[in-house]
This record gives C-alpha cells, sequence and structure tokens, in this order.
C-alpha cells in the first residue's frame, strides 16, 4: 500500500509542537519505528518531549545529537529516541545496538533515518516537520490501515 498523509498541522510555536505530541502519544503501542524528518531545529526533539508528556513520563528530553541515543521507559514501552546526523555510514547503526532496540516493548523514533535507510526497517510512522512562516507545519505519513487518530487540543 502507498503512504499517504494521515494528519497535517500548522505549529505556532513550541507550545502546539508539544501539544501535538502528546496527542500522538495516545495511539502508540509497541512495536513501533516512527522516521522523524526535517531540518536542524524544526522541533524533532521538542516533538519526542511532547510524547513523553503525554505518556506521563518526568524524565528531561534531551537531543540525542550528541549521545545519539536516548532510552525513556514508561509504564508501557521504551522509547529510544535516534540521531543519525553524525553517522558516517550506514553500518554504524550497529554500533548503536539498533537490533537490540526494535521489539515489542520498544518504540523507536529515529532522527536522520536517510543517514541509515539501507539498514533500517520500513517505518509505521514517518513525520515530517517543516518551517513555515514563523511556526512549523508537521506532516504524519502512515502506511495502510494504522490506527492513528490524533486531535490536536
Amino acid at each position: 500500500m502507498a503512504e499517504q498523509v494521515k494528519h497535517a498541522f500548522f505549529l505556532a510555536d513550541e507550545e502546539d509542537t508539544l501539544a501535538i505530541g502528546r496527542a500522538y502519544a495516545q495511539c502508540l503501542k509497541a512495536p513501533l519505528v516512527i522516521f522523524l524528518e526535517g531540518d536542524l531545529g524544526a522541533g524533532k526533539t521538542t516533538f519526542v518531549r511532547g510524547v513523553l508528556q503525554g505518556l506521563g513520563a518526568s524524565d528531561i528530553v534531551v537531543s540525542p545529537t550528541y549521545t545519539l541515543v536516548e532510552e525513556y521507559s514508561t509504564d508501557d514501552f521504551v522509547i529510544h529516541h535516534l540521531d543519525l546526523y553524525r553517522l558516517t555510514k550506514p553500518q554504524d547503526l550497529e554500533g548503536l545496538g539498533f537490533r537490540d532496540r526494535v521489539g515489542q516493548e520498544s518504540v523507536v523514533f529515529i532522527e536522520w533515518p536517510e543517514r541509515a535507510q539501507s539498514h533500517l526497517p520500513e517505518p509505521d510512522h514517518r513525520i515530517q516537520l517543516s518551517y513555515r512562516d514563523e511556526g512549523r507545519t508537521l506532516l504524519i505519513f502512515s502506511e495502510g490501515n494504522s490506527e492513528l487518530d490524533i486531535v490536536l487540543r
């Protein structure tokens, strides 16, 4: 089946990005692989911070730009947040323990997936953030009959 846009949002500010992340969290069920696409500073980590808030986590969410991987435990599953921007070759993904991170108990968010596309599974969702005027546009792509139902409140 072809990938299609399931949802599109205009995000005026950081609070809107957090709010859509919190709403998105309500539809997550492990296992999932989610690609996060967008320029530097587009709001990828802020979105993940909102997801974790929506799941009731009190962790301080930081960008995995330098650590490459951040891991957060929730009541239902583990969130793995990977940033592949600094990978020099797709094979470096194995050094991050990627295979061990994908599974029944995990939701994996991957920033800069194009850096290792040939070594990644197809995503369940693809989230694209882009600059628009003073805010951002957030598009959520999904294949098939995904049970994605988000209401921005």
